[in-house]
Order: structure tokens, then C-alpha cells, then sequence
């Protein structure tokens, strides 16, 4: 069997009736896992974790995204902290769980091989506020907090990142965000903890113009985490290597840097075949990263 699924293989095997499952929120075949692990074989020689963001399956359950991820051959999800469980119950991923919530979706994330080792958090409050976030982080397995917390909030989060040992990965939105230029993250960082870093959004500086290498040179050493997504000239997100963003620039410069942690797939589709997409943008990462791993 190919270790590097190609997508008209993809398409081949996945079939009609495995194209609706997809689309109706079901887990694509296990044998397109074995294939397209691959990928994540061999980011992890290379000191990644390749994994998929849960916004990309926005419209089904974090249950259902772990399934497809795990589908998909990747072992790492990263959340966000207003997604719903299940379709049979109003919990979502956040703080406000309950035990038995937890338990159940880390026998969930455990059956399925997929690691949550990040999540996005839309809102930060008070020490009380952030400590039951911290809580929630640590109970489930969470190494990166990712968000974008005020300035005034990062005196806490410095010291519960320490007291914690979990990261805080702060985020860029497209301009006219606040933190859409890497200097604006850079003066955050300044002076703290080196728990405290970016979360790298390339989608969102192709969107604001910026040339996503440049960005990452000067963030060097304050990178945790990745949003890694292409978007073409309307802003669109679309498969690796067919956009603006410059996806094998930024593997290599990431390489260069001997970066070292998660890099999540995000794709915002809402055009075209989701999963076909994902799959072009996996063999386009593993064509690239098998080049940097051989030294080419």
C-alpha cells in the first residue's frame, strides 16, 4: 500500500457513498488513515505535530470532528471552546463540562488516537475566571491556551502559564484586529515567560498582505503554534500550494528555525468538498516536508 495518498486515489477509494458519509458529518474510511498518516509520520521527523483545527469542522460536533480527524490519519486536534460535544447533549468544549463530560470525551479522543493539545479560548476573565480555564486545560490534557487575551490580562496569564505549565498562544486575526502585525505580538511578549508565544494564523496575514515568512522570521523563538491555512486573492481559504500564502515558505523557514510543536490544518471552506480539499493539502505538506526531512 502507498504510504502517500494522491487525490485522485482519494477520490477513487472514498467513493460515492463515502463522499455523502463525509459530508454528512460521518468518519471517512479507516483505510484512507493508514494512507494519509504518512503525513504525519514524517512531520514528526521533523519535529511537528500535524494536526487538523476543529474550525474547520465547525458545522459538525467535536465528537464528529475527532472521528474525522482520525480519519484523516492525524492525531492531533485543536479545539475551540464553544463547540458543541454531541448531538445528543447542549455541553460544549469548555470549562463549564462536567466530570462526567470529560470523562467521556477523553475516552472519546483516547479511542480514536487523536490528542487535544490545544484550544482556542474566545474569552478571558478574572483570576477566578481563568483559573477554572486553567483547570479545565490541565484536567483535559490542553498544553497550549490559544486566544486573544487584552494586554492588561497578561500579568495573570503569565503567572498562571507558570504555575500551570501550560503555554498561552496568543492569536492574529486579519487587520484591522489588534494583533494582526507580528510587532504588536512581539512587544506583548517582551520581558514574559517564553510560555508566552504566538499562534501563528498564516491565512490571516495573507489576508492583511503580509508576507507570512517575513513574519515568522521575526517571531523567532516566540513561536508555539500554527493555524496553518491558503487562502487565494479574495481571502478564501483553499488547498495548500494553490493560494497566497506561501505554504512551502513557511515549512521551510519553520525547518530553518527548528521549530518544534503542533501544526493545525485550518480550512474555513464553504464552497467547495471539504475533505477532498483537506486531502490536497496533506499530500501537498508531505511532498514538501519529505524534501526537507531528506535535506533537499
Amino acid at each position: 500500500m502507498s504510504k502517500r495518498i494522491e487525490r485522485r486515489n482519494f477520490l477513487r477509494i472514498l467513493g460515492a457513498g463515502g463522499v455523502a458519509a463525509a459530508r454528512g458529518g460521518l468518519a471517512l474510511p479507516s483505510v484512507l488513515a493508514a494512507q494519509t498518516a504518512a503525513s504525519a509520520t514524517c512531520a514528526e521527523k521533523l519535529g511537528w505535530r500535524l494536526g487538523c483545527c476543529a474550525y474547520t469542522f465547525r458545522r459538525f460536533t467535536f465528537y464528529e470532528t475527532v472521528d474525522q480527524v482520525a480519519a484523516l490519519g492525524l492525531k492531533t486536534v485543536v479545539g475551540f471552546n464553544w463547540q458543541k460535544l454531541s448531538a445528543s447533549k447542549p455541553a460544549v468544549l469548555d470549562e463549564g463540562m462536567s466530570a462526567a463530560d470529560r470523562a467521556e470525551a477523553k475516552k472519546r479522543l483516547d479511542d480514536a488516537g487523536v490528542k487535544l493539545a490545544c484550544c482556542y479560548c474566545k474569552s478571558w476573565g478574572d483570576e477566578d475566571a481563568c483559573r477554572r480555564l486553567f483547570d479545565f486545560a490541565r484536567d483535559m490534557g490542553i498544553e497550549t491556551l490559544d486566544g486573544e487575551p487584552a494586554p492588561s490580562n497578561l500579568d495573570l496569564l503569565e503567572k498562571l502559564c507558570d504555575e500551570y505549565q501550560i503555554n498561552l498562544a496568543i492569536h492574529n486575526h486579519a487587520k484591522p484586529s489588534p494583533n494582526w502585525r507580528p510587532e504588536t505580538l512581539l512587544a506583548m511578549f517582551k520581558g514574559r515567560s517564553k510560555r508566552i508565544g504566538a499562534c501563528c494564523d498564516t491565512g490571516h496575514w495573507a489576508r492583511s498582505d503580509l508576507n507570512a515568512v517575513d513574519c515568522l522570521r521575526k517571531l523567532q523563538g516566540r513561536i508555539l503554534t500554527f493555524d496553518l491555512k491558503d487562502v487565494n486573492a479574495k481571502g478564501q481559504c483553499v488547498p495548500f500550494g494553490t493560494g497566497k500564502a506561501d505554504i512551502s515558505g513557511i515549512l521551510k523557514e519553520l525547518h530553518r528555525q527548528q521549530f518544534r510543536g503542533v501544526i493545525g490544518i485550518e480550512n474555513e471552506t464553504t464552497l467547495g468538498d471539504l475533505h477532498d480539499e483537506l486531502v490536497q493539502s496533506i499530500v501537498y505538506f508531505d511532498g514538501v516536508a519529505k524534501k526537507l526531512a531528506a535535506g533537499q
